[in-house]
């Protein structure tokens, strides 16, 4: 799920339309704000690196959606499958994370069809990076 298929102009009026920057960041921190103490998801991410989750899950949103491109440019190519391989992600992790994103979403009170936009991306994604059946 990392090309996306609107022009840059799209894309920039995308990012914009979102919010920026500014929206990314709330996104995010919101998002992260209960994964420490999550049973499934918290023991995925190094407690000793969780600014650089921040960082990175931040660059790579705000260059799906037409923003700078500092994830490409600082980490390669998004590669989402590849860098979520070595976790289990099975429905449970996957709907773990929805929850945590759906509750960062309603956060943000977007419009209603940049909510739909963001909203529709983000489930799609989650679905996308399910690697096992296992629980």
């Amino acid at each position: 799920m990392t090309e996306n298929p609107q022009t840059a102009s799209e894309r920039d009026s995308l990012f914009e339309s979102l919010g920026g920057h500014d929206t990314f960041v709330a996104l995010v921190k919101e998002f992260y704000r209960g994964i420490a103490d999550d049973p499934i998801l918290g023991p995925m991410y190094p407690e000793d690196d969780m600014d650089g989750a921040v960082w990175r899950l931040t660059a790579f949103l705000e260059q799906y959606w037409g923003g700078p491109n500092t994830y490409s440019q600082e980490r390669g190519h998004p590669r989402l499958r590849m860098r979520h391989a070595p976790y289990k992600v099975n429905p449970e992790a996957r709907d773990a994370w929805l929850s945590h994103m759906r509750r960062a979403v309603d956060s943000l009170d977007l419009p209603p069809m940049q909510e739909s936009l963001l909203w529709d991306y983000l489930e799609r994604a989650a679905h996308s990076l399910v690697n096992s059946f296992d629980a």
